[in-house]
């Protein structure tokens, strides 16, 4: 038998922390580990970028609950792959990365690809690491990976020397086993503190939870829906916090979030950081006079911005909140005599109305509102949503602002997009480690009723430019996930409904005229995104109208193939250039201030 190679012992060590899945691009010498795994049963998918590879292995993290594995070359290869390791620590996904690098004694000598990796990763990272010899592999690999989970979740990096993957060990007895790795032990909360807390929440006069991404992660769904069931406390949801408490309860408050911000006085926070996507808790988007209760894994996040420090919580939320269940009793919020009910009611039908009528309004091209309405109506009438049968991702300033409140999920993990970082470019990777988490033969992933799911991509048009070619790994691996191209022709915006205004445009910048050219945020004039996945042997729609979208959306869904439907909406060249979430978090200095 012939002596066990790096390549070799690197693969057992993955096989034997039971990681089903890799992801990743080959190149010399790592092509060799991704064989070895492929021969042990670990499934390898391979991208066209290493950028999304990572974006993939991080999201898939997120949805298992176990750190997503990504293999890449060395030098180039890393740096691509630095984009999912911040998207890692952005978000608290767990991730392990694998990258080759140059031999060991060439070390300075301008090897190939040479890059000090672990002195560039150790300031992003959790853990950076080489093992030191080829017995060493196994629990090296075990070490990175039990950090990027244990604790705040973020991202373990080990760094494999040519030398260490080609070499081969003389006595393979002396190579140590991997083992399984358990998941981390969960800490609770103190009495004490849980009875203070209980007692704000009990003498509120409008309290509010605010369910984050880290509770979905945490899978703490059954502890909070008993919570807001048995308590009646209305709740936020962040973007990807919904589902955890279904969107059809009544006790959301997300098409009245002004409303909630603006009166709540006591907030506790699930799993969600006080950063911008919360206006950082501060006034005038929040009550200047509230209190925030934040329940977290991480004790950097406790009392950060408008946190109280002694009110926080670091514990596992599930634990946490069960024994808040307890502490609160038998006691319900009094809703009926509340107007602070009586205000977000109002507030929930005003907006729910608002954006009825922008549903249905009819004009040539679409809107945003109108081509979503028509994707939802569709997809529902295939897959309610009670069934779990469908996961969204969505990427794109305006896609993601505008579809987050128009795609309901009634369970946890069925709804990613940009996250904290707000990262351009993950969708299609994202949509990747869905269809491998719920649809792959492990299916890792869970999500309300069991079954495979529907991987549905809204892309902005300039989002999708990011990892377009993910397609073809799509296609590769048939996965039958759905993409719209939310086409408007440019960042944010584009310059024009009219093909001869839009070729005027381009025509100037060609001639440098300053003025009446291309601007910064112009994209082509109806690119034909939908020809990509018909290059890769998938299918391809052209949708101008609802009519169009309705029968485009219908056939992808049940299309068994890659499929890209390309939605030709309004330009919006007359709107003001802006973020949602960013326009209405920014202070304006006080009077006399000096900046």
């Amino acid at each position: 038998m012939a002596s066990p190679t790096g390549a070799h012992i690197i693969a057992h060590a993955l096989r034997d922390l039971g990681v089903p899945v890799l992801f990743g691009i080959v190149g010399i010498p790592v092509v060799e580990i991704a064989e070895q795994a492929i021969n042990l049963g670990i499934r390898f998918i391979g991208f066209r970028n290493e950028q999304a590879a990572s974006y993939a292995a991080s999201a898939y993290g997120y949805l298992t609950g176990r750190p997503g594995v990504c293999l890449v070359v060395g030098g180039p290869g890393v740096l691509h792959a630095m984009a999912g390791i911040g998207n890692s620590h952005a978000n608290a996904f767990p991730l392990l990365i694998l990258a080759g690098s140059s031999e060991t004694h060439l070390v300075s000598k301008g090897a190939f690809q040479e890059l000090d990796a672990i002195s560039l990763l150790t300031p992003h990272t959790k853990l950076s690491i080489r093992p030191p010899s080829l017995e060493s592999i196994p629990d090296i690999v075990q070490t990175a990976y039990r950090t990027s989970w244990y604790g705040r979740p973020g991202t373990g990096f080990v760094d494999l020397p040519a030398d260490i993957i080609q070499g081969a060990v003389e006595d393979a007895e002396e190579i140590q086993v991997a083992n399984i790795v358990p998941e981390a032990p969960k800490g609770g909360a103190e009495e004490a503190k849980l009875s203070r807390i209980a007692q704000l929440l009990k003498n509120a006069k409008a309290p509010l939870v605010v369910i984050g991404k880290g509770a979905a992660y945490a899978r703490a769904e059954g502890a909070i829906r008993e919570l807001i069931d048995k308590s009646q406390v209305p709740f936020l949801p962040t973007p990807m916090g919904k589902g955890v408490v279904a969107d059809s309860h009544p006790a959301n408050t997300a098409s009245a979030r002004s409303t909630a911000l603006k009166e709540a006085d006591v907030i506790l926070v699930l799993g969600a950081r006080l950063n911008w996507i919360l206006h950082f808790g501060d006034a005038p988007k929040w009550n200047p006079s509230a209190k925030f209760i934040q329940v977290d894994i991480s004790a950097d996040e406790i009392g950060k911005n408008r946190g109280d420090g002694e009110l926080g919580i670091v514990g596992d939320i599930e634990v946490v909140v069960s024994q808040l269940v307890r502490a609160l009793g038998s006691w319900r919020y009094n809703t009926s005599s509340s107007d602070y009910i009586k205000h977000l009611e109002s507030a929930k039908a005003k907006n729910e109305a608002g954006a009825a009528k922008k549903a249905k309004e009819h004009k040539t091209p679409m809107t945003y509102a109108r081509a979503f309405d028509v994707i939802k109506n569709t997809i529902h009438g295939i897959s309610p949503p009670q069934d779990a049968g469908v996961v969204y991702i969505s990427e794109g300033a305006n896609t993601m602002d505008i579809s987050r409140s128009i795609f309901p999920v009634e369970y946890p993990r069925l709804r990613m997009d940009a996250g904290t970082y707000a990262t351009m470019g993950v969708g299609l990777g994202y949509a990747i480690a869905a269809h491998a988490a719920y649809n792959g033969p492990s299916a890792e992933g869970s999500a309300g009723p069991k079954g495979n799911k529907k991987i549905v991509a809204l892309e902005g048009d300039s989002a999708f430019g990011f990892s377009a070619m993910e397609v073809e790994t799509m296609a590769r691996y048939n996965m039958d996930i759905l993409i719209f191209v939310m086409n408007n022709g440019g960042v944010y915006h584009g310059d024009s409904d009219d093909a001869n205004t839009w070729l005027t445009m381009q025509k100037k910048t060609h001639e440098g005229v300053k003025e009446g050219g291309l601007r910064s945020t112009s994209l082509g004039w109806e690119v034909g995104y939908e020809k990509v996945a018909e290059a890769c042997g998938g299918k391809g729609f052209v949708a101008r109208t609802p009519e169009e979208l309705e029968t485009a959306t219908r056939e992808g869904f049940k299309s068994e193939s890659v499929c890209v439907v390309n939605v030709m909406i309004e330009a919006g060249s007359a709107k003001k250039l802006e973020f949602g979430w960013q326009a209405s978090s920014s202070k304006k200095p006080k009077k006399g201030a000096k900046l």
